[in-house]
């Protein structure tokens, strides 16, 4: 590696458009690797870091947390990894490992955690520094734009639908990046999927029935059976009382998003009988791992957008505004 700069898309202030700036190439310290990247989804996650709905960012940040890449440099302390491997980073980026949660298997709890492009400098940049702990090896099946979205539509996203469990009939609130890939690996273990969508969006609902689901509507329509679980992906909190209404009795309804406008209030009788509510935080390894064996399996077939690094803003804008179905992607020279 000759080069001792890089670009990176640079978030100095909440509610700022990111900066392109050239930063020095960061130095991997130990146990971590240096990855020169190759793609970056961007997550409706980055825009509640852009817009500071989620307000402990280490501010100046770089965003991005659905990275692949190189390793191009790593030290004896990265365990398995050597230089050329190619490697996904997803969001959660560190933990300490003995901590409760930790030693418990929920290392997504940890109170020390640190999350890629949020705490630590992520993906929206030429170069990133990783803890190698926390870097996945990507199904050779998968291009690198390809797996991209990945890293976090399809890890949290197989988080939430591990919580469903057995399952049959399962509700997707918000048909984005996760829902789009979740749908797939649903419909290939014989789920019935029901697409719930922003009102007259029917283009989102065309898209998620091409994808397998039986049937999509509006967030408010009733589906034609009760479901069995529904899973919400829209930052949305008046979705929770609607999935609610149509999930049957001893049902789950599962918040995946990791923000949401406020819930409001709803009669008991819309949680009666056993239903249940739960959330979703960050992801663990063991989520990574597993998903990661069954993407290529199905095979998952990531619908995506490119951007250049340069246009990080306007991907994000078009990710706000709805401008396209599947996953935006920030793909990297």
């Amino acid at each position: 590696m000759t080069a001792k700069t890089m670009r990176a898309m640079v978030l100095r202030a909440p509610g700022e458009p990111l900066q392109e700036m050239t930063r020095e190439i960061p130095t991997p310290g130990k146990g971590e690797v240096l990855i020169r990247v190759k793609a970056c989804a961007v997550c409706r996650t980055d825009l509640h870091v852009v817009d500071g709905d989620l307000n402990e960012a280490a501010l100046p940040v770089v965003p991005g947390h659905e990275v692949v890449g190189t390793v191009e440099a790593c030290d004896d302390d990265t365990e398995g990894f050597e230089i050329g491997d190619r490697v996904g980073v997803p969001w959660l980026g560190w933990t300490c490992g003995k901590c409760h949660y930790c030693l418990g298997g929920l290392e997504n709890l940890c109170e020390q955690a640190e999350f890629t492009g949020y705490t630590r400098d992520g993906g929206f940049a030429e170069y990133i520094v990783a803890d190698f702990r926390y870097c996945f090896r990507l199904p050779d099946s998968f291009s690198d734009i390809d797996a991209a979205p990945l890293m976090c539509a399809g890890l949290i996203g197989y988080r939430a639908y591990r919580m469903v469990g057995e399952a049959k009939n399962i509700g997707l609130y918000g048909f984005g990046a996760a829902a789009h890939i979740l749908t797939q690996v649903a419909c290939h273990q014989n789920r019935n999927v029901h697409a719930f969508t922003k009102k007259g969006d029917l283009a989102a609902q065309a898209f998620a029935v091409e994808l397998g689901a039986i049937w999509a509507g509006d967030s408010d329509d009733t589906p034609p059976q009760p479901l069995d679980a529904a899973i919400i992906f829209a930052p949305v909190g008046s979705l929770l009382p609607a999935a609610l209404s149509v999930v049957d009795k001893g049902g789950t309804v599962i918040c995946a998003g990791i923000h949401m406008s406020d819930i409001p209030s709803f009669p008991y009788d819309l949680l009666w009988h056993e239903r249940t509510v739960r959330s979703v935080a960050n992801l663990t390894r063991e989520d990574g791992e597993e998903f990661l064996e069954v993407a290529p399996e199905v095979p998952v077939k990531t619908v995506v957008h490119p951007y250049s690094l340069s246009e990080a803003n306007k991907a994000l804008e078009d990710l706000r505004l709805g401008n396209f179905e599947g996953a935006a992607v920030l793909a990297i020279d």
